[in-house]
């Protein structure tokens, strides 16, 4: 190869060298964002703007939820220089091994990006931090929850710190952020939300920051929460909860017309003020190691016999099917003698429907359910038994009522494969004849029962009982909470039943007497559920006036004994405060409070 030719072949060389340089160099700075992130990763801070979580008020306007300033402590690991570590403890109030290990986390996490070190803090904390400049350190505006009535802990739910799962399944989140974890916070947590903001400033390579980047015109700005206006009533919500002191149980009280929750409180509960703040852990972790489980919302959450109240829904069955009319009359000799029988109290016999909705009698209604369950155009007790669950199910039993609010649990209906699998098929009518009167297997939630108030206040039809009637910025709630729906039953079918349930209250022999209130026209049944592990529950359900009814609610306390005992006197009290704004009975008042309750199943168990 003689020189000429190595000449040209050195002089390709080193233009193709220039070539591929060239092409590089284009790729880097035109193509490839990684070195200019990297670069920008330098001399930038991308700060999060948290948004105020939505406000939540009652029916009337009243704050049942706020929001209160408050600073989360954010570190950017390689820009931490040493510094006094003890100090930063004591203005934060972490022990120093607490303060380690959490750099520790975030250096885990990322050396670049910003992570959480501890939130909550107040703004004489966030303060100090400001004039103390710590390298790598600052603090970001958050806020948190305040709840001004101290009310409803178990239905508004309180907001915690999201976990590893939660961000995996749901990007918008980052390590240190909140989240409903637990009724309206949880069921509205993306309303209540908000969206989150950016601000982008420029740092020096001790970490201190020098402004913001290209004076804000990156920056995104952070969208605050809808505000939710809910359908409870605060000063109702809060007597409600008053009256059930001392006792387990629940009230929910719904507006019939609309299917608004009125109140809805469970005993024992909690002091919602008790899950936010630096404590939270610590709190949540006392209640929920109590045995009387004050973060259990039965109203929704429990599954209880229906007992008395239940004989509504067999007097409108028997009707429907043509087995009973309301004039027919049963005797009663203190029960229903045949097979195994059902006892009763004394009281006039022989009775009719609206009697003996009035007088609460079991055999009565023993004798109605095995009509129903034998009826020959069934063919059998079976097929009987399921047409009977076709109606119970129709009135929003044995499943969940789709309600907006989390923690809901189905009911149970028993059906023939139910009793074929527990009896081996062998049973009939008088196997299940504890159904008539609301025991045996069924099984129901305080908000089903409440709604079965409601739809004998409307005469056959409910709308889906839920808790927020209007959110900021909208015309409207879901649609479905504006359907109604109706049951199998006609509603010319529920006037006896109204009218044994005014009776059950007005007249003489009624079993809710103590609900009578001149001018409040009250109609009621009272239910006295037996419970194999004590003393039996008390339970009402009723609604208030008899015609264009405002208000319609279901009272369970455990262990009360007789509907009569407490369910009623709590009901009642419920219906005149909210329909006449006073109370005409402070004796009332008064027995109530001081009726306390033993917890022989929570306080014995181990």
């Amino acid at each position: 190869m003689n020189s000429f030719l190595r000449i040209k072949i050195l002089q390709l060389f080193v233009v193709a060298m220039f070539i591929i340089l060239a092409i590089r160099l284009f790729y880097i700075q035109v193509i490839d964002s990684s070195y200019k992130e990297m670069s920008d990763n330098n001399v930038l801070r991308y700060e999060v703007l948290y948004p105020p979580r939505g406000e939540v008020y009652d029916r009337n306007g009243e704050y049942l939820i706020q929001s209160k300033e408050s600073y989360d402590l954010m570190v950017v690991p390689r820009e931490v220089r040493p510094f006094d570590t003890l100090l930063m403890s004591r203005i934060v109030g972490l022990t120093l091994p607490k303060l380690r290990q959490q750099l520790r986390k975030a250096a885990r996490y990322s050396s670049r990006r910003p992570s959480l070190v501890v939130g909550q803090l107040t703004k004489d904390a966030k303060l100090r931090l400001d004039e103390m400049n710590f390298p790598g350190f600052f603090t970001v505006y958050r806020t948190v929850r305040s709840y001004p009535r101290n009310i409803a802990g178990n239905l508004l739910g309180y907001v915690g710190e999201v976990d590893d799962q939660m961000i995996e399944n749901d990007p918008y989140y980052r390590p240190g952020d909140y989240i409903g974890m637990s009724g309206l916070e949880q069921a509205y947590e993306e309303l209540l939300r908000g969206k989150k903001g950016v601000r982008i400033n420029l740092v020096d390579v001790h970490g201190i920051s020098k402004g913001s980047y290209h004076d804000g015109m990156y920056d995104t700005i952070a969208t605050a929460g809808l505000a939710l206006t809910s359908s409870l009533d605060a000063s109702l919500q809060e007597f409600g909860e008053e009256l059930l002191e001392g006792k387990v149980g629940s009230i929910v009280a719904i507006e019939p017309s609309t299917g608004e929750i009125l109140i809805m409180a469970s005993s024992p509960t909690y002091d919602p003020d008790e899950l936010v703040g630096r404590q939270r852990g610590n709190n949540y972790m006392k209640l929920l190691y109590n045995k009387r489980h004050p973060l259990f919302n039965r109203a929704v959450m429990s599954r209880y016999p229906p007992g008395s109240t239940f004989k509504l829904i067999n007097g409108l069955i028997g009707q429907q099917e043509g087995v009973l009319k309301a004039s027919q009359t049963y005797p009663c000799q203190m029960g229903y003698h045949v097979g195994r029988g059902v006892k009763c109290h004394d009281h006039p016999s022989p009775i009719n429907l609206r009697q003996a909705v009035q007088m609460s009698c079991n055999a009565y209604f023993c004798y109605v359910m095995r009509n129903i369950l034998d009826n020959p155009k069934y063919g059998s007790v079976k097929t009987g038994l399921d047409v009977w669950a076709d109606y119970v199910r129709s009135f929003g039993f044995g499943r969940k009522l789709d309600s907006d609010f989390t923690g809901e649990i189905n009911g149970i209906v028993p059906t023939q494969e139910f009793y074929n699998k527990r009896y081996n098929n062998r049973w009939n009518s008088l196997t299940v004849i504890s159904l008539s009167i609301g025991q045996g297997e069924l099984g129901v939630t305080p908000l089903q029962m409440a709604n079965l108030a409601a739809t004998v206040a409307n005469r056959g039809y409910y709308y889906i009982p839920h808790v927020v009637k209007a959110i900021e910025g909208r015309d409207s709630i879901d649609r479905r909470f504006y359907e109604k729906h109706y049951t199998k039953v006609d509603p010319a079918y529920f006037e006896p039943i109204v009218d044994g349930m005014y009776m059950a209250v007005h007249n003489e022999g009624g079993t809710a007497r103590i609900a009578n209130v001149p001018g409040l026209e009250a109609c009621g049944k009272t239910g006295t559920a037996q419970n194999p592990q004590g003393r039996d529950h008390s339970t009402f359900l009723g609604f208030a006036p008899k015609d264009d009814p405002k208000i319609a609610i279901s009272v369970y306390i455990e262990n009360g004994g007789f509907g009569a005992t407490i369910a009623v006197p709590i009901a009642s009290l419920i219906m005149e405060k909210y329909l006449n704004d006073t109370i005409t009975r402070p004796y009332l008042v008064d027995y109530v409070k001081n009726l306390q309750i033993p917890y022989p199943y929570y306080d014995n168990k181990r």
